[in-house]
């Protein structure tokens, strides 16, 4: 009997530690379940059974689903979306193809007819040729895959940073990535789906808050909750321009961040304090993403001309892959070490910028020595000087939204330094601005406020100065108006300095916010009497005409409370 009741427990604990794929119905190990699914959903079932023979047949009355055709892979109905069943391709939640599995996508990025994926041996023919038949910009086509392949951020992926330590285990906290414009988020979190991809322990699933609506996000965790309860592999949810969500679609993220069903990466350029539902922020992680400094953007170029067999033509060139000849066609092409310079100190920190601009400059002048007819088999080279980037760039990429951050950023630094009466700051400050797309009326109102506020009685002219600058610029506007408004800055960095009418009057705001009690009676004598019965009542009565007397008038002015008050000098209780 002993015997029997070990035998029963052990076929128990067997039955236990096995499950049957929905798609191919064999039966499999719990630990190697999510790897078959993987492989099982890629390629129609083919993967075979680690269990015996004997055991992985399909259920009693049940037959192993085939695939009609080698075209389409059998799928359990929880891991098949809208878009892929039949006439339904405009289904509730997926019409516009807004949820997007990456496991799915990475089928078309992992082609080896696409260059910049760490491949050394990559023909610098195929990746001159797809350069400039690709559809997808150069930025898109290089986009890393691993941390080694990512430049730029080692305050944050660095070797013994925090968040390097947890992908390596595979535990992935909810993360919001605060950042410029090409500095790398969205790259980041593609290179934690590749890791999580290659582990199996995560399934990965994109989204962008510019076209997602909600009814797209209950759709991706409903998909995680069948997931998480039938194969165990939990779900990353990465939200592109996550602040585009309102802070009431925010609040659906809520009770499935906190009970794990998904795990959320938010990219976000603008403040999270002020864009991001302090719930759901207080519920991940911000990593802050700095701008790349210039021997990031350095790095990432070479790297970029390496894999595309562009050869560099200067002095810093030394350390790279010897120069490539010509195959068939296609002429040598060639950077100079200084054009490359430019487009890291011009991109100003954003990489999609400098990458497009380096593809934008090599495109430029390959077409046009295919347009005076210079090819053939003759080795012709096409040299990309600083001229040609400075003509793609046209001017520095300056960092600056009108509604975000860095507007409130300059603006303060512009109002600091005329503060601090430095002329050249300020300048400085205010070509940031305009230069960024400020409307100078804004500008210009803020001039007028600082020449009240700091600059005060110890100058009474600059309150007019600034007023005229204000009605300058609203008649003439951009960009002739942007000299008044450098004259003005210059005015007020160069006047004195007071703040005491500002002062004055933040104490009398002071006074009144804080007093107890009813607020003190307007003096009778200081009281308008337009009418007989207020007259009769006292009003104005006893009071003193300055401009009657040839001395000064004895008066009170004040309410008895507040009879010895002077605000210039009083300091209000804390």
């Amino acid at each position: 009997m002993a015997e029997e009741d070990r035998s029963r427990d052990h076929a128990a604990d067997s039955v236990a530690d096995s499950v049957y794929c929905p798609v191919c119905l064999k039966e499999f190990k719990t630990s190697t379940i999510n790897r078959h699914l993987d492989a099982c959903l890629a390629g129609g079932g083919a993967e075979s059974s680690p269990m015996d023979p004997a055991d992985h047949s399909a259920p009693p009355g049940k037959k192993a689903r085939t695939s009609a055709s080698s075209s389409s892979s059998p799928m359990f109905a929880m891991f098949q979306s809208n878009k892929h069943k039949p006439g339904n391709q405009a289904s509730k939640g997926t019409k516009r193809g807004l949820v997007e599995d990456f496991d799915q996508e990475n089928k078309v990025d992992d082609t080896s007819e696409i260059p910049g994926q760490s491949d050394s041996n990559l023909c610098p023919d195929l990746a001159r040729r797809t350069l400039f038949s690709i559809d997808k910009p150069l930025a898109e086509i290089l986009r890393p895959k691993s941390l080694e392949e990512y430049f730029g951020q080692n305050k944050v992926v660095g070797e013994h940073t925090l968040l390097r330590s947890l992908l390596d285990t595979q535990e992935i906290p909810s993360l919001i990535l605060w950042g410029p414009p090409g500095c790398g988020k969205t790259t980041l979190a593609h290179i934690i789906a590749c890791s999580c991809k290659k582990k199996g322990t995560f399934r990965f699933i994109t989204l962008s808050a510019t076209s997602a609506s909600v009814n797209d996000v209950r759709e991706v965790i409903k998909q995680a909750n069948n997931e998480l309860r039938l194969c165990k592999r939990r779900t990353i949810l990465f939200i592109d321009e996550i602040h585009r969500f309102n802070k009431s679609q925010q609040d659906t993220f809520l009770p499935h961040v906190e009970n794990g069903t998904v795990t959320l990466i938010g990219a976000t350029t603008e403040n999270p304090s002020f864009q991001v539902n302090a719930a759901l922020l207080s519920r991940c992680r911000v990593l802050v993403l700095e701008r790349l400094s210039v021997e990031a953007m350095s790095s990432i170029l070479l790297r970029a001309v390496d894999t595309l067999g562009v050869r560099v033509l200067g002095p810093s060139s030394d350390g790279l892959k010897p120069p490539v000849e010509t195959v068939g066609q296609q002429p040598v092409i060639c950077i100079e070490q200084h054009a490359l310079d430019t487009i890291a100190h011009l991109c100003d920190g954003d990489a999609r910028t400098g990458l497009n601009s380096l593809q934008l400059s090599i495109q430029a002048q390959v077409s046009l020595a295919q347009s005076k007819a210079l090819q053939g088999g003759s080795n012709v080279e096409i040299v990309v000087t600083e001229v040609h980037v400075k003509e793609g760039l046209q001017r520095s990429h300056i960092l600056y939204d009108k509604a975000g951050e860095e507007h409130y950023n300059c603006i303060s630094a512009l109002h600091k330094s005329m503060r601090g009466s430095h002329q050249n700051a300020s300048l400085y400050w205010l070509g940031r601005m305009l230069e960024g797309g400020e409307d100078p009326l804004y500008v210009a109102r803020r001039l007028v406020r600082f020449a009240s506020e700091d600059v005060g009685m110890a100058d009474p002219l600059a309150l007019p100065q600034a007023v005229s600058a204000f009605q300058a610029c609203h008649f003439i506007g951009m960009p002739e108006c942007e000299v008044i408004l450098a004259q003005c800055v210059v005015y007020l960095a160069q006047a004195p300095k007071s703040v005491d009418v500002y002062k004055a009057y933040n104490n009398v705001k002071a006074c009144l916010r804080n007093h107890k009690g009813p607020l003190p009676l307007v003096p009778l004598h200081l009281r308008n009497a337009p009418t007989k019965l207020m007259k009769q009542l006292g009003y104005a009565k006893g009071y003193k005409y300055n401009p009657a007397f040839s001395e000064p008038v004895e008066q009170d002015y004040l309410p008895q409370e507040l009879k010895d008050m002077d605000f210039f000098s009083w300091t209000p209780s804390k």
